[in-house]
């Protein structure tokens, strides 16, 4: 297999590492399971209920994750169905499919790009298209301003809805230490560059120091920026998604 006895830390939420690690142990692989990020509820829920009770004021609805689906839509659809004239975009192919699980046909996603730059590339937000329309985007605590701003700039409402907060698990590195003590720590995959400090974090200098040589694969440069900032010498950026990572493992590891 193209990825047989590899040890890989996958460090998706929980929620969201059964599928890569699946598709690991599909290619021989050994994934080594390490979040570093943890979703739960938004510790203030009223922004999400005026949402809910107003979301038929809105012309447009972006999600920027799959958690941001999952959490805005069960408690929205737990309260009312989805308004007819609202539309409903995102970015990454994880997202189109959490809402393709809601029933949703008709997504507005780049095809490729998956970031928020690729979704401002998209006819439908066009500064044309999206001035004076009313966007709700649901996300969690934080995150990117950039697509607010530039929808605000180009005449567009907007509206941040919290939908979830995130936080950094309680994880021992030795998990990780010992495994790259014994010389049995092939690839660690990051997908995020807030996972990235979180990471940084949970390990420790000592940690970052034993495990500063191990490859690290990120979906996006600004990912791999972090990444290298953190002290990992050997950053490889990949395509998109699981997708991505698994085409970079496979090539990274098929001549070995």
């Amino acid at each position: 297999m193209s990825l047989s006895g590899r040890h890989v830390v996958v460090t998706r939420p929980l929620e969201q590492a059964g599928a890569m690690c699946d598709a690991l142990r599909a290619r021989g692989a050994e994934p080594v399971l390490f979040p570093v990020l943890a979703i739960a509820p938004a510790a203030d829920a009223a922004g999400l209920e005026a949402a809910c009770r107003d979301l038929q004021d809105f012309d447009l609805a972006f999600f920027v994750s799959p958690n941001a689906v999952r959490l805005a839509l069960d408690a929205i659809l737990a309260r009312r169905g989805w308004p007819e004239g609202v539309a409903v975009a995102t970015v990454g192919a994880g997202s189109a499919r959490a809402l393709a699980d809601y029933g949703f046909d008709h997504v507005i996603a780049p095809e490729s790009g998956f970031d928020t730059e690729a979704v401002i590339a998209l006819p439908a937000f066009s500064p044309e298209a999206v001035r004076g329309k009313r966007v709700v985007i649901f996300r969690g605590d934080g995150g990117r301003e950039l697509l607010g701003q530039y929808l605000r700039a180009n005449g567009a409402e907007v509206v941040h809805v919290t939908a979830y907060r995130r936080y950094c698990p309680d994880a021992d590195p030795a998990v990780l230490t010992d495994l790259a003590a014994l010389g049995h720590l092939d690839a660690i995959t990051l997908t995020s560059s807030e996972g990235v400090r979180n990471f940084a974090d949970l390990l420790g200098q000592q940690g970052l120091d034993c495990l500063s040589r191990v490859p690290v694969f990120v979906p996006h440069p600004r990912i791999a920026g972090f990444a290298r900032e953190a002290g990992f010498r050997q950053v490889i950026e990949t395509g998109a998604g699981d997708a991505g990572l698994l085409l970079a493992l496979e090539a990274f590891f098929g001549g070995k």
